[in-house]
């Protein structure tokens, strides 16, 4: 049950950034579900690993296309394992495994496994790697929901009911339709104003931001939707 690079082609690259002509799964070394993975590449066929993520994949049934990271923490079966190439080492220690990966990949969008579950600080930090790298979009898979970052505008089309929560990773005012509880108005910011547990009022939830620091986090049976409103 190899991933076939073919299905996610890898362009000609300027020896740093991996590029590729379609989404990309960007998996890390947190527990995952294997369905998860496998719907995961379904949508996104080229498996780029963060450092450790490369032996989750490979114990899932998966050969990545690409290993980035410090490379500190994948193991040496899974190194042997991997063909020539397919390793991309990042030696600076000022971020994370994550970040190395993410700000390396060109494509039309990323969907990230494997960062949340086991350490609150790494899912902490991969909030933070969402902010500050808002290209390519980048949708985090959770247990039970998807977290990205809002482009300035976004229109998403949910059930109506579905939750739909706004967290702010800095200050950031917005507006909305088809929300139950209406954002107009409102300074969030972290410490003062966050947007936990509203619902969709209407078929068509449309959000906008006057800045690119808004967390939005829906159930995971909502990925199809936050896709196509992203990428």
């Amino acid at each position: 049950m190899n991933s076939d690079s073919k299905k996610g082609e890898i362009l000609p690259s300027d020896g740093v950034a991996i590029h590729s002509d379609t989404p990309v799964t960007l998996l890390g070394g947190s527990e995952v579900n294997a369905r998860d993975l496998d719907d995961s590449l379904a949508r996104a066929p080229l498996l780029v690993a963060a450092d450790s993520g490369a032996d989750r994949a490979m114990a899932l049934g998966y050969q990545p296309d690409r290993v980035i990271g410090d490379l500190d923490s994948i193991s040496a079966g899974t190194r042997a394992a991997l063909p020539p190439g397919r390793l991309i080492h990042v030696a600076e220690q000022d971020s994370t495994d994550f970040e190395k990966a993410l700000s390396r990949i060109a494509a039309p969008g990323v969907l990230a496994l494997g960062l949340t579950g086991r350490r609150t600080d790494h899912e902490l930090a991969a909030w933070h790697v969402l902010l500050r790298h808002p290209v390519p979009p980048c949708i985090v898979l959770a247990a039970e929901d998807i977290v990205f970052l809002a482009p300035p505008r976004l229109d998403l089309d949910l059930p109506v009911g579905t939750r739909v929560s706004l967290f702010p990773m800095a200050s950031v005012t917005g507006r909305s339709t088809g929300l139950c509880w209406p954002i107009d108005g409102i300074d969030f910011a972290p410490g003062r104003t966050i947007g936990t547990s509203n619902r969709a009022s209407a078929p068509r939830v449309s959000l906008t931001f006057d800045a690119r620091a808004m967390l939005v986090i829906l159930p995971k049976t909502q990925l199809s939707a936050a896709l196509s409103a992203l990428i």
